[in-house]
């Protein structure tokens, strides 16, 4: 019981630190011209990284979960005020591992979009009459954005997302308790967030060994941080 409670209260913090993050009102550097820019240039990258995934029938339901749910240019605000809703009942019904894999999944997209309005206004500093990005002033920007560690750290929670989900696919009673709760999540105004389950679900389901799937997916964007930080050129030639 501690360490649900301990789990819904780092969903509690993360939660109320993400809808102060998205807040124009808040937070005003949501407004900078460059920020939809930026997230659909990193869309493009990310499922260009993706493309094996995507060509092979065993993982491509998982590899679209990612670039729908996980970690793309997607608002998951909805999700997550879904999640806030049922907070005291998830703490509840729900295990402590599947409990921290949506709280890690929150915390990927809090520190996101941390990173993407850093970036974006660095890019209206030192762009401010460019209006298209490319993979050298993408470079130039993430550098000097800077932050090694926090990277490092946004890469680790793609990770435990992913083998968070794959772990509790296997979990007894788990899918059941999603398919009784399509109704009600339904009637409750909830649908983003069993949404997000249900895919996850049957994506990793579906998938077969995860460890290896997430690995790969890891030492991927490992590569391309080490590329970026040491400061190729021109690290992503194929979306120019």
């Amino acid at each position: 019981m501690a360490r649900t409670t301990e789990h819904s209260q780092r969903l509690g913090c993360l939660l109320a630190r993400h809808q102060a993050l998205h807040d124009p009102g808040r937070e005003p550097r949501n407004r900078l011209r460059w920020l939809p820019e930026l997230r659909l240039w990193q869309a493009r990258r990310l499922e260009a990284s993706f493309d094996r995934f995507l060509r092979d029938p065993r993982r491509r339901p998982a590899a679209q979960f990612f670039l729908s749910d996980v970690y793309n240019d997607r608002d998951f605000s909805r999700r997550d005020a879904d999640i806030a809703k049922v907070l005291p009942m998830m703490q509840r019904l729900l295990p402590g591992s599947l409990l921290s894999t949506v709280a890690d999944a929150i915390e990927l997209g809090l520190l996101t979009h941390a990173f993407d309005l850093r970036m974006a206004e660095r890019l209206q500093a030192l762009a401010p009459r460019r209006r298209r990005l490319d993979g050298p002033l993408y470079a130039q920007i993430y550098r000097a954005c800077g932050l090694p560690r926090l990277r490092d750290r946004q890469i680790d929670l793609i990770a435990a997302v992913g083998l968070g989900l794959g772990q509790s696919v296997r979990m007894p009673g788990i899918l059941t308790l999603l398919k009784l709760s399509r109704g009600p999540a339904k009637a409750a105004g909830l649908s983003e967030l069993q949404g997000f389950l249900e895919r996850g679900f049957a994506a990793f389901g579906r998938l077969g060994d995860v460890r290896e799937f997430i690995a790969e997916i890891e030492q991927d964007e490992r590569d391309i941080a080490e590329r970026l930080f040491a400061g190729q050129a021109d690290p992503f030639p194929q979306l120019d």
